[in-house]
């Protein structure tokens, strides 16, 4: 992985699970990795694997870099806008996660 400090990282598989290796993972709130049997930002496993700030790096080149060790990357979804605009029934109802009855 090349970050924008310019200093390149040769990643390995095990050197990126041995990296991780008993690190908890903080909440998933966008791009995320999975390695081994845990869910990690993306961000987080570029730190810990690079040693760099989170600044230093983009999403991208970490997503990039860890999905060709053959590790699990999940983009967040892009929110779509609702095909139809809610009434002020419907719109109450998905803020108080009740589906709404007629």
């Amino acid at each position: 992985m090349h970050s924008r400090a310019r200093f390149p990282f040769d990643l390995t598989k095990g050197g990126v699970l041995e990296s991780v290796k008993g690190v908890k993972p903080e909440p998933v709130t966008g791009e995320s990795l999975t390695i081994g049997r845990r869910i990690y930002p993306a961000k987080q496993v570029g730190q810990i694997v690079t040693r760099q700030d989170r600044r230093d790096f983009s999403t991208g080149e970490v997503l990039r870099a860890i999905a060709r060790l053959g590790f699990t990357c999940r983009v967040r979804p892009r929110a779509t806008a609702p095909t139809h605009p809610l009434g002020p029934l419907q719109q109450a109802s998905a803020m108080l996660g009740v589906p709404a009855t007629f």
